[in-house]
């Protein structure tokens, strides 16, 4: 009878871990999600762009930034995004890297890269 306490007891404390877990991933996706404006510091000056991300439940990203199709993956308030783009002024057509990081829920900072380019960039919440 013992045994069957603890391992009832055991299976209860997993389900319970598990539920606390996936609540804390569903919470972190949503850190992402929605609508963002991005400024990306260039040798040029600031270029701005908007964007919108969903999240699905493994971290997978996908969206639009400015025009283009954006793909990605978000965990623990890492975003990785690599996803074809086209500079406007020369034409040129590459891959777009960022690498940021959330703060707190309205704020993301990183790094950006495209072709021979790269730099800093910081996004917030537009306001409505």
């Amino acid at each position: 009878m013992k045994r069957w306490w603890i391992v009832t007891a055991a299976t209860l404390c997993l389900v319970v871990l598990s539920t606390v877990l996936y609540a804390q991933d569903a919470a972190s996706a949503s850190g992402v999600r929605g609508k963002w404006h991005f400024v990306l510091d260039t040798e040029d000056g600031p270029r701005e762009f908007d964007a919108e991300f969903t999240v699905d439940t493994e971290g997978k990203v996908s969206g639009t930034f400015g025009k283009f199709p954006a793909i990605g993956s978000y965990k623990e308030g890492h975003l990785m995004m690599d996803f074809p783009a086209t500079d406007e002024p020369s034409g040129e057509t590459g891959q777009l890297k960022l690498d940021g990081k959330i703060e707190g829920s309205a704020t993301l900072s990183g790094n950006w890269q495209f072709s021979s380019y790269d730099g800093t960039f910081t996004a917030a919440r537009p306001k409505d």
